[in-house]
């Protein structure tokens, strides 16, 4: 089963993992050779073995962070990992680190401990255009900028000064340093119950809270429910809701519709959808890239069709045909 990544702007269990993400791989970074890595630091500039500090750059110093280059400092320094910026304003509980049994970390978000954080964390929405909310001290040698994003490039804009300023990324991408997906599946263990199906009532469903007559999920929403009826609630519908999940779990087919079509962006739409006990088609990324995240034969594509009409067509089927239609839940 997947375990629902939620997600209403963004919501703190992501935050939280990613935030803990970020220091296992803090420590990584730190505390394993780096011989074949490459982490530039914005304002270093390297003359063969001599490394000289730029204007925003402290020089390195010998004082209490020498420890983290050894191996006893390792296990008894403390790496404090610094949130700049609340991602959209909104703060949350800082016990990541305790809740995921990880020792010698420390999150906060008191800017006044900047010059002792290790990692600094910005949330690309919330920097100023004009950069006027970034740090004005000097970097120390040590430290480490993140630079955190899980909105699509189509709503990611674009500011001028952020060219190779941050050491490392943190986003939904594959590639990212630190990778932050929307959701996980995990293994089903002999502790769990057994499946069981929730009951359905509806076909097929889909729950809108942004409507674009551009986005390409609308037109093909307006095709598909030509020749299947789609139960769709939000806004533009004006049928609203309370409960997501009760509606989606009432649903044998779920609209996965990402608003924007990009490698990679894979919300949480997926995952809340097989938490739910519904069975997601998804409109994103080509079918591979939904395939390196979860099962191959847990979905459907709307590429796996050649039309629309044989998309209807095949979950009209699966409606009349239980066993084929479960073949998705094993």
């Amino acid at each position: 089963m997947a375990s629902a990544s939620s997600h209403d702007l963004l919501r703190p269990v992501v935050l939280g993992s990613f935030i803990v993400m970020c220091v296992l791989g803090t420590f990584w970074m730190y505390y394993t050779p780096t011989a074949n890595r490459s982490y530039p630091c914005p304002g270093v500039l390297s003359d063969g073995n001599q490394t000289q500090p730029a204007p925003n750059q402290t020089p390195k110093t010998h004082d209490q962070h020498d420890r983290f280059q050894t191996e006893d400092g390792v296990k008894e320094a403390e790496t404090i990992v610094l949130i700049w910026m609340w991602p959209f304003g909104v703060p949350f509980d800082l016990n990541s680190c305790a809740s995921f049994s990880i020792k010698g970390c420390l999150l906060t978000a008191n800017r006044s401990l900047y010059n002792k954080a290790n990692v600094v964390m910005f949330h690309h929405r919330n920097i100023a255009s004009d950069l006027s909310d970034m740090p004005k001290e000097p970097r120390p040698w040590f430290q480490k900028w993140v630079w955190y994003n899980m909105e699509s490039p189509t709503y990611t804009q674009r500011i001028p000064g952020l060219d190779h300023l941050f050491n490392v990324t943190a986003s939904y991408r594959l590639s990212s340093d630190v990778y932050v997906p929307y959701g996980s599946l995990v293994e089903v263990t002999s502790d769990d119950k057994s499946f069981e199906l929730p009951k359905k009532d509806k076909l097929v469903c889909w729950v809108v809270s942004h409507w674009n007559p551009n986005h390409k999920r609308v037109p093909i929403y307006n095709e598909l429910n030509k020749h299947v009826k789609i139960d769709a609630f939000g806004r533009h519908f004006e049928k609203y809701i309370e409960d997501k999940a009760q509606i989606v779990s009432s649903c044998k087919f779920y609209l996965a519709f990402e608003n924007s079509i990009h490698q990679d962006y894979i919300t949480e739409k997926l995952y809340e959808t097989l938490h739910s006990g519904s069975v997601p088609v998804v409109l994103g990324p080509p079918r591979q890239n939904y395939e390196a995240v979860v099962p191959k034969d847990s979905f459907i594509h709307v590429d796996d069709f050649p039309s629309l009409k044989e998309l209807a067509d095949w979950l009209i089927f699966l409606e009349k045909n239980e066993t084929q239609y479960l073949k998705y839940f094993s």
